[in-house]
């Protein structure tokens, strides 16, 4: 029975480290430096020079690629070696899988420079004033709204200085990833 007892226990420790690896709803910035379409993977390097390999899923969404008809066709929906990127990725151990990807470089999603103004969470908007003092709110993606809370919220919420990267969507401004800006 003692021996039995251990090896139960060890087993549940075990399963809570395989568990505890898990990982939902992080995220990298940097530019795609290879692609292996073989492997569906992409090779993701961040400003401080870490490479992360993200693997491409059936169900990865990518907003601000290319829509050629090539592009669309293939595992990475038109993005290219060179391409800025910020993806957000669900982790099991070490490896990483692209739940979406926002093409945030100069031929991707729209960037806006802009100060918040107001930050409703329960109705996933943010307002923002632009450089030349318009006004306007988006509507945030479940992916932005999230960091809205957990980037933004360690600064001064109203009076954040941010890019915003948007697409339109139904005639309404979205937000799908968005950064402090000094």
């Amino acid at each position: 029975m003692p021996h039995q007892f251990r090896l139960t226990t060890a087993a549940i420790i075990l399963c809570g480290f395989v568990f505890a690896a898990d990982k939902s709803g992080e995220f990298v910035e940097g530019d795609i430096k290879k692609l292996d379409a073989g492997a569906k993977t992409a090779v993701v390097k961040t400003a401080d020079g870490t490479e992360h390999t993200i693997h491409f899923v059936k169900g990865t969404v990518v907003y601000g690629a290319s829509d050629t008809a090539t592009g669309a066709k293939d595992a990475f929906h038109g993005l290219t070696e060179g391409s800025h990127v910020a993806v957000h990725y669900t982790a099991h151990g070490t490896e990483k899988t692209a739940g979406e990807v926002d093409n945030i470089g100069k031929d991707g999603l729209e960037a806006t420079q802009a100060t918040i103004t107001h930050i409703d969470r329960g109705a996933k908007t943010v307002a923002v004033k632009t450089a030349d003092g318009t006004e306007e709110t988006y509507r945030l993606t479940d992916k932005a709204a999230k960091h809205a809370g957990s980037d933004i919220a360690k600064g001064a919420e109203k009076g954040a200085k941010v890019t915003v990267y948007s697409t339109e969507e139904g005639g309404k401004k979205v937000i799908h990833f968005f950064k402090k800006t000094m």
